[in-house]
């Protein structure tokens, strides 16, 4: 497993797997071993995949100094990757928490990247509204399901900021296009691949500038696939919409039937709207 040294001396490993064009590929969680995403679906058919542990993460070391857990230090991490595979321009993929890295990343060094997949991703670092409705519609569409009921009212107490721990296990299945064995073994590997108190520090005060990173966005002229899974409730359709409406050459897909982890639901699908990028 090949290593680099980060700025500050972290070591931070990173794993490659596949043929194809490079792909470097920036996990969520926050702070998340980047394990969970495997090879995407077989996408390693297609691309070499360059997945990054982030600092505390997986196989990467522990940084001495915590604060550097926070998103816009990090992105000096992703810097020094860059240098390390000797590319003058990344393509970059970064899933969920995972894009507001490869947005600062953008922000700071747009020279430097050639093209930009965001999955399902967050929106902290451009200010976009997610609102309550915006979640509970989109949940609705899984009405017919037989977790429904009981998903729906824990997600309910989630976004009227009354929800617990119970809660936010009971709405695992609104995560997945299905919630299957598959799935929900996605979903308990989880616990033990994040970086609780890396994951605290990640989106702390001040970490992301919206207008900034909104400006960078619409000068930034490479290729760019916003992808959204129909039924994720953390990016709704129509924020992932005008996510990619910040940027003046993006594609925006909706994966019919997907949720957070849009790789997992119909990896044909999926392989084939991050191809279509070139």
């Amino acid at each position: 497993m090949p290593t680099f040294t980060a700025p500050d001396g972290t070591t931070l490993a990173y794993h490659v797997a596949g043929d194809g064009p490079p792909l470097v590929c920036l996990p969520g969680g926050p702070m998340q071993d980047s394990a969970y995403l495997s090879d995407l679906g077989g996408l390693s058919a297609h691309r070499t995949l360059i997945r990054l542990d982030l600092r505390g993460t997986g196989r990467s070391q522990v940084p001495e100094d915590p604060a550097t857990y926070r998103c816009d230090r990090q992105v000096a991490d992703v810097e020094a990757l860059r240098r390390e595979l000797g590319l003058d321009r990344l393509p970059v993929l970064a899933h969920s928490a995972g894009a507001n890295l490869a947005a600062l990343y953008t922000t700071r060094h747009p020279e430097r990247v050639s093209a930009l997949t965001l999955i399902t991703p967050s929106v902290f670092a451009v200010g976009i509204e997610v609102t309550a409705e915006d979640r509970l519609e989109t949940a609705r569409l899984r009405r017919d399901e037989p977790w429904f009921p009981s998903a729906y009212a824990a997600l309910t107490a989630i976004t009227q900021g009354q929800g617990d721990a119970r809660d936010w296990e009971a709405v695992a299945p609104f995560w997945y296009g299905r919630w299957n064995d598959t799935a929900r073994a996605h979903r308990s590997a989880e616990a033990r691949q994040r970086n609780n108190e890396a994951a605290a520090v990640f989106a702390s005060e001040g970490c992301f500038t919206p207008a900034e990173t909104r400006a960078a966005f619409a000068a930034f002229s490479a290729p760019v696939l916003v992808l959204a899974g129909e039924y994720d409730v953390s990016g709704p359709s129509r924020a992932m919409r005008e996510y990619a409406g910040l940027f003046p050459n993006a594609r925006s897909v909706v994966q019919a039937g997907a949720g957070h982890f849009p790789w997992l639901d119909d990896a044909e699908r999926f392989a084939a709207a991050v191809t279509a990028l070139g």
